[in-house]
């Protein structure tokens, strides 16, 4: 496998704990929206700590973006990239990674696990085809939703947000559960759901549209 030194051209904060980072595109290098790759940070004993994470920029930009929670709670990768500026340098290896468009449906997203899903609705934008897909974002509070305005403006009435922890949000309270799931979709069988969260977010929302119809084959997420 290949891999890339790339420098940060730019560093710009999304949330309270979420930034995007604008890095160096190599040559002739290619993903597909919803695709990842394995990154580190080149500094001194983190050279090796290697994570997937996912491209959020189009393919056909000049650049590389990636859009990254930062977990403060522990001394990992994110908390070091949270510290990170731009001129620091990153290394990345190919594109890989399952989730990919296949067609209108739901997309179903835990936090971060919107990730993916932002270079796929960047791009039906921009080819004007975001048509009858939606998403149902889940987060713990207001101030979690990711890149909210601009999922708005792709996505308009067709954007629900579900917020677990605070008492006044005015969005849909709780988890997505198959009660929840029963009462925002029509039709569980003649479209794809597309999946990605925290791992037991991903189980329950698996067997959730399992149990309500949904075909096995039409759910995409990462294996």
């Amino acid at each position: 496998m290949d891999t890339y030194q790339l420098q940060i051209l730019e560093k710009k904060q999304v949330t309270h704990d979420t930034y995007s980072y604008k890095v160096e595109k190599p040559g002739g290098y290619r993903f597909q929206p919803g695709q990842a790759t394995e990154l580190s940070l080149l500094k001194e004993g983190w050279e090796e700590e290697k994570r997937p994470f996912t491209f959020t920029s189009l393919p056909s930009d000049d650049f590389l973006e990636f859009t990254i929670k930062t977990y403060d709670d522990h001394e990992g990768v994110t908390k070091r990239l949270g510290d990170a500026l731009p001129g620091d340098k990153v290394e990345i290896g190919d594109a890989w990674g399952a989730i990919e468009y296949k067609g209108e449906g739901v997309f179903i997203a835990g936090g971060a696990g919107i990730t993916p899903f932002i270079s796929i609705f960047r791009d039906l934008r921009q080819k004007n085809k975001i048509g009858n897909n939606e998403l149902i974002f889940a987060n713990k509070t207001n101030d979690d939703i990711i890149l909210f305005e601009e999922l708005k403006t792709i996505l308009g009435h067709k954007f629900h947000n579900i917020i677990e922890k605070q008492a006044d949000s005015a969005y849909d309270r709780g988890r997505i559960d198959k009660d929840y799931l029963k009462g925002k979709i029509n039709d569980f069988k003649n479209q794809h759901f597309y999946i990605c969260g925290p791992e037991g977010f991903m189980k329950a929302v698996d067997k959730a549209l399992k149990d309500l119809g949904a075909n096995p084959e039409a759910l995409v997420f990462e294996q």
